[in-house]
C-alpha cells in the first residue's frame, strides 16, 4: 500500500516575510511527503476605488498581470533552488470568503501562514489569523522568520502545555523520524524545577520545563526554546473548550513572544 500524499497550503499577502514562509513549507513539505498549493488574495477596494465602469476593468485586469509576475517571481527562485514545485493561485475578493472557498475546494492537511512582527497576531490584513484558527479544524503552522524550520536543517519538536494531540498526527513518524533530539514539553501553572524530568510517552522521549505564571513567561519559555534549538513547537487549540478567553489570550503571547514556527492541531 502506498503512502498518503499529503498536501500544504501555504496562504500569503506577498508581503514581507514570504520567502520565509515558503522556506517553511518547503522543509515541512520535504519531511512528511506533501505537494505544496501557494494561494493569494486581493480585495477589490485595494485595487479599484472610483473609477469608471471601463477604467476599473482596466485596472483589474493590469492588476491581475501584476499580480500573476509577481507570484511567480516569488515562487521561482525558491522552487529552482529546493527543486520543488509550487501550484499557484490567486482571487480577487472578499479574503474570509476566498480563503473559506479554497479551503472547502483544496482540502489541505496542513495550512501554513506567516509571522508578522507587529503587536497583534495577523497576516493578510486584520483577523485572518484569528478566523483561521477559530474556523477551519486542520493543522495550522505558523511560520517564524526567525529560527523557524529551514530545508535539510535538523528538526527540533517542541509541545506546549503537554499538547499531546501531536502524536495522533497521522504524519507524526515522519517528524520523529527527522529528529535525534527528545521533544521538549512546555507548560506554565507551576513553578519552575530546574531539574528537568524525562518521560516516555508512546515510547517518545521527552523532556518537561514547567514554569511560574507570571508577566515575562513567555518570554522565559522563548529564551528556552532557543535555548534547545526548538524550531517547531506545538500547540493544542483547545478546540472543545467553551471558555476560549484566557486561552486565546496565552495563545497570542506565545505566537508573539516566541521565535520559533509554532503548529496547531
Amino acid at each position: 500500500m502506498e503512502n498518503k500524499k499529503y498536501k500544504i497550503l501555504v496562504l500569503s499577502d506577498l508581503k514581507e516575510g514570504t520567502d520565509s514562509t515558503l522556506k517553511n513549507a518547503i522543509s515541512l513539505s520535504k519531511i512528511i511527503d506533501a505537494d505544496i498549493e501557494f494561494f493569494h488574495v486581493k480585495k477589490p477596494t485595494d485595487i479599484v476605488e472610483r473609477e469608471s465602469q471601463l477604467s476599473a476593468m482596466r485596472t483589474i485586469n493590469k492588476e491581475y498581470l501584476e499580480t500573476e509576475k509577481k507570484i511567480k517571481n516569488t515562487i521561482e527562485p525558491i522552487s529552482r533552488v529546493y527543486d520543488m514545485k509550487l501550484k499557484s493561485s490567486f482571487a480577487f475578493g472578499n479574503v474570509k470568503s476566498e480563503i473559506n472557498d479554497y479551503l472547502n475546494d483544496s482540502k489541505p492537511d496542513v495550512v501554513v501562514i506567516g509571522k508578522r512582527k507587529s503587536k497583534s497576531l495577523g497576516f493578510i490584513g486584520a483577523n485572518i489569523t484569528k478566523h483561521i484558527l477559530k474556523t477551519y479544524n486542520g493543522a495550522i503552522m505558523i511560520a517564524s522568520k526567525e529560527n523557524g524550520l529551514e530545508p535539510e536543517n535538523q528538526l527540533s519538536l517542541g509541545m506546549f502545555n503537554n499538547n499531546k494531540s501531536l502524536f495522533n498526527l497521522n504524519f507524526i513518524d515522519n517528524l520523529l523520524n527527522q529528529t535525534t533530539e527528545p521533544v521538549r514539553s512546555f507548560s506554565i501553572g507551576k513553578k519552575l524545577d530546574k531539574t528537568e524530568e524525562d518521560k516516555i510517552i508512546s515510547d517518545i522521549k521527552v523532556v518537561d520545563y514547567v514554569f511560574e505564571k507570571n508577566d515575562n513567561v513567555f518570554t522565559t519559555v522563548s529564551n528556552y526554546l532557543l535555548k534547545n534549538k526548538v524550531n517547531l513547537l506545538f500547540v493544542d487549540r483547545d478546540k472543545n473548550s467553551r471558555n476560549h478567553s484566557a486561552f486565546k489570550s496565552e495563545i497570542k503571547d506565545m505566537v508573539n513572544k516566541t521565535n520559533v514556527s509554532v503548529f496547531f492541531n
